[in-house]
């Protein structure tokens, strides 16, 4: 049993990538392999359409056929059992790198097949439970406010359907600074941010923990 964590964040020791190995812990726990990724570390591109992935006979079989550092990584996320996808929101999206790494990955996972009724046609029928961890700096009334649940929610949406199952979880509101006064700063005070931080995060934390062993278990029960 495989599990994969993608951390699309530049930071790789705050809020995104302590709810994603929240989840990697959980995980583990519930009997899965796990692997680390930072998505920061790799120079790489999205989709370029080549449409190499979609040619009569391809030999691609569901990967992406440009050959850079991200390939192995594709490669893995391809053959796991588990997938958990992690990811600040700027402007109202995940980052360009998961961006561009979801891209890559599951265009060749789809194709512009349909079925007598009408329905796409997948490369694989292998349930992958997956999940999408986002953070923000937003809170919670906010982040309803301005639709981020449809914004981001779509991507979730598409996951799931060439994956199988997808879940996506937020933490809102999230400290941005270690160091509040070194910053330009007014429109949110650090009182209240360390007061969420506190009292609000180690609940997401627990919620990121509990997603990892739930899709480990989905996992094992379709195997």
């Amino acid at each position: 049993m495989k599990a994969l964590f993608i951390n699309g964040s530049p930071r790789k020791k705050f809020n995104t990538a302590q709810m994603l190995e929240s989840a990697m812990k959980g995980a583990a726990d519930a009997g899965a392999e796990t692997e680390w990724i930072n998505l920061y570390d790799y120079e790489f591109t999205g989709c370029r359409s080549c449409f190499a992935c979609k040619i009569k006979n391809s030999k691609t079989n569901g990967l992406c056929a440009i050959r850079d550092s991200i390939r192995p990584v594709l490669e893995k996320a391809k053959n796991a059992d588990v997938i958990v996808f992690g990811s600040p929101v700027y402007y109202g999206y995940p980052t360009g790198q998961l961006r561009n790494f979801v891209e890559r990955l599951l265009f060749p996972l789809d194709t512009y097949l349909v079925d007598e009724n009408g329905n796409r046609v997948k490369v694989r029928n292998k349930v992958v439970p997956t999940g999408l961890i986002y953070t923000m700096n937003c809170p919670e009334w906010l982040m309803e406010k301005v639709d981020y649940p449809k914004l981001l929610g779509f991507t979730g949406e598409e996951i799931g359907r060439l994956c199988g199952y997808n879940e996506v979880l937020y933490s809102c509101d999230t400290y941005q600074f270690t160091d509040y006064a070194r910053y330009d700063v007014n429109m949110f005070p650090e009182e209240a941010k360390r007061k969420t931080l506190e009292e609000q995060f180690p609940i997401d934390l627990e919620n990121a923990y509990n997603l990892g062993v739930k899709l480990v278990n989905m996992a094992r029960e379709n195997q």
